[in-house]
């Protein structure tokens, strides 16, 4: 295979995979409200409403997916490393993503709304189950726009987009 098409292999992974991982994320945090044994940690952070800092959530997301991110390295290892670094990028942009949308959602410039937050400020326990993204919940139905921009909001202290806990 020529490095071009090694390059072109590994940069489809990487896409797939990003896509993919946002989709598996929705799912699961959908699932986490239906299941009592898989939902209990997720209602306690419902009842404390906050992330756990950016490192601790991205090493849960890695935890959990670990074994698929290395799947495709039996493939190849153009395909292996694309797939790896899509999947590693997403759980590092959800678990910045998470964490901005407890602290400081009005950053969360890529989305109209920061479906997240209104999650947990309107106890949304049926719609708005993305954490990074809002692509699955049109996708299938459960985007619930609101007027989330309050005075609540508005008079948030102004910080930084890393102005956020990471441990």
């Amino acid at each position: 295979m020529t490095p071009l098409a090694k390059l072109a292999v590994g940069t489809a992974c990487f896409a797939v995979a990003f896509v993919l991982a946002s989709l598996v994320e929705y799912w699961l945090h959908r699932l986490m409200h239906v299941s009592p044994r898989i939902g209990e940690r997720h209602r306690d952070h419902h009842r404390r409403n906050e992330g756990q800092g950016v490192v601790w959530e991205f090493r849960d997301y890695v935890k959990g997916s670990c074994l698929v991110m290395f799947l495709l390295f039996f493939y190849s290892l153009a395909a292996g490393i694309g797939w790896f670094l899509g999947g590693l990028t997403y759980a590092a942009f959800s678990a910045y993503a998470h964490q901005l949308q407890h602290e400081n959602p009005t950053k969360c410039f890529w989305m109209k709304m920061p479906v997240h937050y209104v999650h947990h400020k309107y106890g949304m326990w049926h719609h708005n189950f993305g954490l990074a993204v809002d692509w699955w919940d049109r996708v299938f139905g459960t985007y619930k726009p609101v007027e989330w921009l309050t005075e609540e909001e508005l008079e948030q202290p102004k910080r930084g987009y890393l102005q956020l806990r990471w441990w």
